[in-house]
């Protein structure tokens, strides 16, 4: 039998029916070392579709299964001295809330989100409060609305993509969505600082958030070992949307090269984490050749969406020593005013 993303073998609650497209070979080979031998993973009574690893003696990675056909997400968990901070929350199955507390005994807690994905922001109606970019908040208040997790469910109700049940998602709720302009710096007492920085590409309003006190780079979708895709061009209707390509990316990614110094590991939103910081320059010099040469790429798919969209032609750059970007034929650069 030909083995093709094998199901990995945890007690988490969720199951997979299927997939969109596939995911790299090494990408999964490390997510099926991490998921089933990894000591310091626990599963919670109180949120059984999230599973927690400790990456730091104050620094949580919450795993979730995706529940469309694309990744699996990490969401981050920092406990500061005096607040905690939760950056993403995923599509919000399960009592993410609950689990947070459990973990920080009941901190005081700061959420925010890196990009406006599903996979990174349905969940946020299990908070009060949610900060973003202010060119993500456009996206974030279209995507996470009532009805937006009906695309999970045929005509009859069933799950499409991942066994779950249905009532442990959220019910829409109204929240407060603030927006944050570009090297906020959120407080976690003591001078424990963690720090937004705008990073374009992926999503008009993309950020990263920089863990100043423990020294990593929370990263989110504009890094991945499996594929970095960071430019489709925007979607139609965002006013910002002329952010969503390698240009925006490739400029904010060559400031935040010279602050390597900064921190020394990076998490991504998915697969792969606790990436060194060279690989940021390794980024940078791939978004500089194909930005020299575009239609020289190292191959070209066209690519079913894993969560029921259009098909799409993308290109392929490989990152030596790691992934590939991916981008359209109008995803190169940044629109002329």
């Amino acid at each position: 039998m030909e083995g093709r993303m094998w199901p990995i073998r945890t007690d988490n609650k969720a199951k997979r029916i299927k997939w969109g497209p596939p995911q790299n070979q090494i990408s999964w080979a490390y997510m099926k070392q991490l998921r089933e031998r990894d000591a310091t993973q626990r599963i919670y009574e109180c949120d059984p579709y999230i599973e927690v690893y400790q990456f730091g003696c104050n620094f949580y990675g919450l795993f979730a299964n995706n529940c469309d056909g694309m990744g699996d997400v990490w969401m981050y968990l920092i406990v500061g001295p005096e607040k905690s901070m939760l950056i993403d929350t995923a599509f919000g199955l399960g009592d993410t809330r609950s689990l947070v507390d459990e973990l920080t005994g009941g901190m005081p807690l700061i959420v925010a989100n890196t990009h406006s994905g599903p996979d990174h922001c349905l969940g946020n109606v299990r908070f009060d409060q949610v900060y973003c970019h202010e060119y993500c908040e456009w996206g974030i208040r279209s995507r996470c609305r009532p009805g937006a997790w009906d695309y999970l469910f045929d005509e009859n109700g069933a799950n499409i993509w991942l066994d779950f049940d249905r009532s442990d998602l959220p019910e829409y709720r109204d929240y407060e969505l603030t927006p944050v302009k570009n090297h906020h710096r959120f407080d976690l007492g003591g001078g424990y600082e963690v720090e937004l920085v705008w990073m374009p590409g992926h999503d008009s309003g993309h950020a990263m958030f920089l863990d100043h006190g423990g020294r990593r780079l929370i990263a989110g979708d504009d890094v991945c070992s499996d594929v970095i895709g960071c430019g489709s061009g925007g979607k139609a209707g965002d006013p910002y949307a002329r952010y969503c390509n390698l240009e925006s990316y490739r400029d904010e990614l060559s400031k935040l090269c010279l602050r390597l110094d900064e921190f020394d590991f990076i998490f991504p939103g998915h697969f792969m984490v606790n990436l060194e910081n060279s690989l940021m320059c390794d980024i940078l010099a791939t978004l500089d050749r194909i930005l020299a040469a575009p239609e020289d790429c190292d191959y070209r798919l066209e690519e079913n969406s894993g969560n029921g969209g259009p098909k799409k032609v993308r290109l392929f750059k490989s990152i030596p020593g790691f992934s590939t970007i991916a981008y359209t034929a109008n995803g190169v650069w940044r629109p002329k005013d």
